[in-house]
């Protein structure tokens, strides 16, 4: 059996350490996301999933515990086998776009393959391929301000896949857009995990969305349950 593409064993934060007011945000948690799974998380807000998805992102450490990605170990590695691993093995969704305002949907994708090595030429290929897949093409060469809500989060999805990751974690990714762009966005984001194969850790408020994912956990008071 292979190695699942995101394992958390023994996860713990806390913030404010020694501090009257230190917050434990999780306790002990531990995940496994499969190849090829979507899973989704749970939560409330403030519950702590998005610490918890920083986490499993290497975007922040934990105070104790392991994060393994595709079967690596990732615990005490340095920043720049971390930052590695990220830009390669790991794509990001937030609940806002973050888009570059400053460049158009198709550069927005372009660059993060530029910073991966990948030549112009075929990052270019590979943006327009992808814009293509959740139809924003013909709006490439716009500016973020000229695109819709939704237009700019398909593009921000581009954007997470553009460097073919084998993990996406998606915060809240549809959480600021109305329920009927959020209804599409969302459809389009599941095509493109199942097209992709890609494993996917969702966190998202909205049970509807999260029974159509393969599996649901929640996130309370610092601990996972099923």
């Amino acid at each position: 059996m292979s190695d699942p593409a995101l394992r958390l064993n023994g996860i713990t934060k806390a913030y404010n350490h020694g501090k009257p007011n230190e917050v434990t945000v999780l306790r002990g948690i531990d995940l496994a996301v499969a190849r090829g799974e979507v899973v989704a998380l749970v939560a409330p807000s403030g519950a702590g999933k998005s610490t918890l998805l920083h986490i499993a992102g290497l975007l922040d450490t934990p105070d104790a515990g392991t994060v393994a990605i595709g079967g690596t170990d990732m615990t005490g590695k340095r920043d720049t086998a971390r930052t590695g691993v990220r830009r390669r093995d790991v794509g990001f969704i937030y609940q806002f776009h973050h888009l570059l305002p400053e460049f158009s949907a198709l550069e927005n994708i372009i660059l993060p393959q530029l910073a991966n090595g990948v030549a112009r030429s075929d990052a270019k290929a590979r943006a327009m391929e992808l814009l293509a897949q959740v139809g924003v093409a013909p709006r490439a060469q716009h500016r973020p301000a000229a695109l819709s809500g939704g237009e700019q989060q398909r593009v921000a999805f581009c954007r997470a896949l553009a460097n073919g990751p084998k993990l996406l974690l998606a915060d809240e990714p549809t959480g600021n857009l109305d329920p009927e762009t959020s209804e599409t966005v969302f459809a389009t984001l599941m095509a493109l995990v199942r097209d992709t194969g890609l494993s996917a850790l969702i966190a998202t408020h909205n049970l509807e969305l999260a029974a159509r994912m393969d599996r649901q956990i929640r996130l309370e008071q610092g601990a996972l349950s099923v």
